[in-house]
């Protein structure tokens, strides 16, 4: 029987990176015991505004929280336990509409869960501009899809769709028996919704 989890993210959160890989993780331990599990993709933009020219997210933070702030927060080593190299003084704050859209033409060519932990290390570890369509076509051909024509319609309903739901701050992840795990959660939390689930 199939697993059905919705999982709402943006690639611009730290939370949604940790809780992503954790989910994923449980995703493939579910999978290598016989289960089958079905990622849906919902978007979601903590800043819908932010430029697609990009900024220094250390610079945004110490514009925000002031200079102390942003000097804590780019030494930190805030997934390190994971696995996950992430450099906050590299990274680009910038707008990820566009990446949303390569995420769901992704998520069409059966591809989406490459297409989103590729995003999320361009953005964490890379410190790549995920809004520079140069950059997102780059990525796009690193997972082996064929970029977005179109799709901005689609994604400003669905945008609409995951606000009307109510999530406030991502991620979310919904489960098809009715319960959603909120945050960066761990994989045994993950896997024993899986498998309640089923």
């Amino acid at each position: 029987m199939r697993r059905h989890v919705e999982v709402v993210l943006d690639f611009v959160c730290v939370h949604s990176y940790l809780g992503f890989t954790r989910f994923l993780r449980a995703v493939e331990e579910h999978r290598r015991t016989g289960g089958e599990v079905v990622v849906r993709f919902a978007p979601f933009q903590l800043r819908p505004q932010a430029s697609p020219g990009g900024e220094p997210l250390f610079e945004v933070h110490e514009r925000e929280r002031g200079a102390a702030v942003a000097r804590e927060i780019a030494e930190s080593t805030f997934g390190a336990e994971d696995g996950l190299r992430v450099d906050l003084r590299r990274a680009i704050f910038t707008n990820t509409f566009d990446a949303h859209r390569l995420l769901a033409a992704a998520s069409e060519q059966d591809r989406g869960e490459e297409m989103a932990e590729r995003l999320f290390r361009a953005y964490f570890t890379d410190g790549l501009n995920i809004a520079d369509p140069h950059t997102l076509e780059a990525l796009a051909d690193d997972v082996g899809v064929a970029p977005p024509t179109g799709g901005a319609d689609s994604l400003r309903a669905e945008l609409d769709r995951v606000r009307s739901l109510g999530v406030e701050m991502p991620p979310v992840f919904r489960f098809d028996h009715g319960r959603a795990v909120s945050g960066s959660s761990d994989v045994a939390r993950f896997l024993a919704e899986l498998a309640e689930a089923a």
